[in-house]
Order: structure tokens, then C-alpha cells, then sequence
């Protein structure tokens, strides 16, 4: 951060009179805060990182007090992320602005296999944090788990079943599975079954695995009663709306067996619980019929949710959700994103597989291409059917995939060309465009003018200055994740 940026950002605080998510004031007017620990992890642990600004005062109504000793204070700083696991190394900046010191400490996210990053003198247990909006809470046991399962390259879809035996399973199901397994694997085909079981994940020293229960048994349930699917249909909005007679449902059903079964009775589910309207082409005649969401893209997500979910021992008590509301279908599957994988990169970036061993499965099965081309086939479904695009929400320990009902929104007057966007000055046709979040490069493109770091230095910039145009990330205006939005 360059000091003129410490300065706009010191500005930024007065008008917005909050922190943020990548945000932290502290006043230090008096001393370098004893307890920074919460703040230090919670930033670590989020990709964008964070910055700490020292020298405003929250609770004086974000009054620029000043720090007491700028080389003190990062001397205590740079001590007290010395002592968080991994180490912290801060990027600092000093101003010098109306008299008084102010310092930033920017914190950088670390990688995910570094996670969670935590204060040694409490542990991982007790010392790891996570920044919910403008507060360092306390990681989850789970989710201090999810991090190690990444960096050790757990498998829960391995791990054994002992009250399970070979009598429990289905062996018609199981001998057509390796049947297709070794169709066109000659040398696959020269071991005994025991032996292409253990190889392939099915087994462990014999004993039945999590994914042969899954995949193979009689009655998956009896063993993990919670494995399954609850999948009801809500005759409003929001659960806990009631129908006219008083019914929390309109449908309610729990859904077990197999993998498979579970995805064909899921897909079932929603087929009769949705609408389906036919549709007569004015011009040739022919009939079709279209239903409230396409049932392509609701398979790909439900059984995204069934391979893809956490099966470790901290979700097996959650059952993947399906949600039919009135204006929406939401499938929630317990675990969150798995790795590196972020919310942005869906159907665009190979991602770290959480359960191969089902996945390798449902591949043979047929069920799955296993190609990654799930999220890609929901984006184009959906599009086909002039709807909205598919929501993707990471919430803590659960991941949701959400489709709306009807018909794709219009745009927004300010999403229009810029052929549309009427009379006024270029500033004000800029403003207009701005009404809705913008990156550096759809502003450069609507200016017409090819250099992008131009554009924004000579035509945003002293918008920002005018408190005309905000930053998403006004501690970090460099960063590739910023948009610009009109106030």
C-alpha cells in the first residue's frame, strides 16, 4: 500500500463509519493493542488477507486519533504476528496527516494447505479464528478439521466399516460393477476380486469401505441412518410458511439407499413436485413442455451433492437437503468448498477431489463423465430455459446450490450499452454505468480507452477522492477483486 493509499483509505473509514470483512481498526493512540491474535488468524485464514489500520478510533466515532509511536508499534506488531503459527510476515505503511502517525499492517491470506493459521499460545484448537463480516470468531472444530483433511489428503470415502461383512452387500450390484471395471483392463483381470476390491478402494484389508456401503449395500442406512436425503416441498418462501390448511409441507419425503437410488428417487422428487407447463411453437405447432426448472440441471446438482459431499466423521449425523419453495430450488450438501476451490472458479478450473473413490465409481457406473463438466452443463441448462444464472453459496460447513424460479430478470437501466446510456457529461454517464458493481476492465471498456490502469487513474480515482465512487476493497485498491460502485 503506497501512502497516498493509506491516506484515501483514512478517508474511505470516515465516511463509511464501519469495518469490514477485510478491515480492522484499532486506535493505538495510547499503545500497540495487547491482543491482536483474533484479527491476525482471521485475516490468514481468508484468501483476500486483511488490513489492520492503526490510529482510528471506533469507539470515538471513528475519530483519526493518531498512534503514540509508529516504529514502536510495528515493532509490537511484527512481535505479536511472530508468534502465530505459521508465522505472519505484515507489509506495513506510515502517513504522516494532520500532525498525526497513522500506521496499516496489511496481513496476507495464507495458502489453504497453511491453514488454519493460528495464535501458538492457545493452540490450534482454542487459537484459530475466522472473520465473519467485521468479527473474528472462533473456528469450528469442523472447520479447523477440513483444513487438515485437505493438507493430509484424507479419505473419508475409504475409511473402513466394521460392523459391515461381504453378506451385507449387494453381490449381483457389485459383480456388474467389476465386470465394467475390467472391461478393457486386461491385466485388472488377472487378479482375484478380493484383490481388484482392496485395489481399487472397495475394501481395506478386507473389510468393507465407507464407498462399498455407499456404492454396493443392501441398506447404506443402517449403518449411517443420517447419510441420505430429506427432501421437502415448502408452500412459501421461507421454511415454517404455512399452506392454507395450515401445512408446514406440501411434500416431505426421506430419501435412502444407494448412491444411485438415492439420486434417481431425488430426481423423482422434483419432477413431481414442480410444474410443468406445455408450451404450443405458434409457428410449426409442435408441443413441448417446459418444466419450473430443467431436470438436467437439477440431476448434475443433486448428484454433485451426493459424490461430492463430506463424509467425515463430523457430517455423517447431516443429511443433504433438497428444498422445493415457491420461488426457488436449493440443494444443500454438508461441506463446505473442498481445498483451494473458490466460489469464483465453479466449472471454470480443475478442482481438488474430495471422495475419488466414489467419483472414480459413479464414473464406471455410468451415472457420471467425470470430466468436471457438471457446473458447465447446470450454467448452460439453465440459460437454455431464459432463466437466471445458478447461485453457488459457500456458508460455513455447507455448501448450497440455488436456482430461481421464472424467467431471467431484465437488466438494470445501468447494465445497458453504452450506446444506451443517454444524455449527460462523460462523468455522469460513467456514474450511471457504476450503479452496479464494475472491475477495472468493464470500466476501461466502456470509456473506450485500452489502457486500463489510465482509465481508472484519471477517470475514477477522483470520483473516489469525491466519495462519488466506492471501493469494494478500499484497503486494498490494487487488488484484481475490486469493484467500483456509484454512491
Amino acid at each position: 500500500m503506497m501512502p497516498v493509499e493509506l491516506e484515501n483509505l483514512i478517508d474511505y473509514v470516515q465516511s463509511l463509519k464501519a469495518e469490514t470483512q477485510t478491515l480492522e481498526l484499532k486506535a493505538a493512540a495510547q499503545g500497540c493493542p495487547t491482543r491482536l491474535y483474533d484479527t491476525l488468524s482471521s485475516f490468514s485464514n481468508q484468501d483476500e488477507g486483511g488490513t489492520i489500520l492503526f490510529g482510528v478510533d471506533e469507539q470515538a466515532g471513528f475519530r483519526p486519533v493518531g498512534v503514540y509511536d509508529p516504529q514502536d508499534l510495528m515493532k509490537h506488531v511484527t512481535e505479536q504476528c511472530g508468534q502465530m503459527a505459521p508465522v505472519i510476515r505484515p507489509v506495513f505503511t506510515t502517513l504522516l496527516k494532520d500532525g498525526k502517525a497513522f500506521v496499516s499492517a496489511e496481513i496476507p491470506g495464507i495458502d489453504v494447505a497453511d491453514r488454519p493459521c493460528f495464535y501458538a499460545g492457545k493452540g490450534r484448537l482454542k487459537g484459530s479464528y475466522v472473520r465473519v463480516g467485521d468479527a473474528d470468531q472462533p473456528m469450528t472444530e469442523y472447520e479447523i478439521y477440513s483444513y487438515e483433511a485437505f493438507r493430509r489428503k484424507y479419505q473419508d470415502d475409504i475409511r473402513t466399516v466394521e460392523q459391515a461383512g461381504w453378506n451385507t452387500l449387494d453381490r449381483d450390484s457389485l459383480d456388474r460393477y467389476l465386470d465394467k471395471l475390467k472391461a478393457g483392463r486386461p491385466h485388472l483381470s488377472k487378479l482375484k476380486t478380493a484383490e481388484i476390491c482392496e485395489l481399487v478402494g472397495l475394501t481395506r484389508e478386507g473389510v468393507p469401505t465407507l464407498a462399498a456401503v455407499l456404492l454396493f449395500s443392501l441398506f447404506p442406512q443402517g449403518y449411517f441412518p443420517q447419510l441420505c436425503i430429506t427432501a421437502v416441498s415448502v408452500p412459501g418462501a421461507e421454511v415454517g410458511t404455512l399452506g392454507p390448511e395450515g401445512e408446514r409441507f406440501l411434500d416431505n419425503r426421506r430419501i435412502e439407499g444407494t448412491l444411485t437410488e438415492m439420486l434417481e428417487d431425488a430426481l423423482a422428487f422434483v419432477r413431481k413436485n414442480i410444474r410443468i407447463k406445455t408450451i404450443i411453437d405458434p409457428e410449426t405447432g409442435k408441443r413441448a413442455d417446459r418444466e419450473d426448472y430443467p431436470l438436467t440441471a437439477v440431476r448434475e446438482a443433486i448428484l454433485n451433492a451426493l459424490i461430492h459431499r463430506d463424509y467425515s466423521l463430523y457430517t455423517e449425523g447431516m443429511p443433504i437437503q433438497l428444498l422445493l419453495f415457491e420461488d426457488r430450488f436449493e440443494v444443500r450438501s454438508p461441506g463446505g468448498l473442498y481445498g483451494r476451490l473458490r466460489i469464483d472458479q465453479l466449472g471454470k478450473t480443475q478442482p481438488d477431489t474430495r471422495n475419488p473413490v466414489l467419483v472414480v465409481a459413479m464414473e464406471i457406473l455410468g451415472e457420471t463423465e467425470n470430466r468436471y463438466s457438471g457446473i458447465p452443463t447446470i450454467r448452460r441448462e439453465l440459460a437454455q430455459a431464459g432463466m437466471d444464472e445458478p447461485e453457488f453459496r459457500n456458508e460455513g460447513g455447507t455448501f448450497v446450490v440455488c436456482f430461481r424460479k421464472g424467467a431471467k430478470a431484465p437488466r438494470p437501466q445501468a447494465q445497458v450499452s453504452t450506446a444506451e446510456q443517454g444524455s449527460g457529461t462523460a462523468e455522469e454517464k460513467l456514474l450511471r454505468f457504476c450503479e452496479v458493481p464494475r472491475t477495472r476492465q468493464e470500466i476501461a471498456a466502456f470509456l473506450g480507452i485500452q489502457s486500463v490502469p489510465y482509465a481508472i487513474k484519471t477517470h475514477v480515482m477522483p470520483l473516489v477522492r469525491q466519495g462519488r465512487i466506492a471501493l469494494s476493497l478500499p484497503e486494498k485498491p490494487k487488488s484484481p477483486k475490486q469493484r467500483y460502485t456509484a454512491t
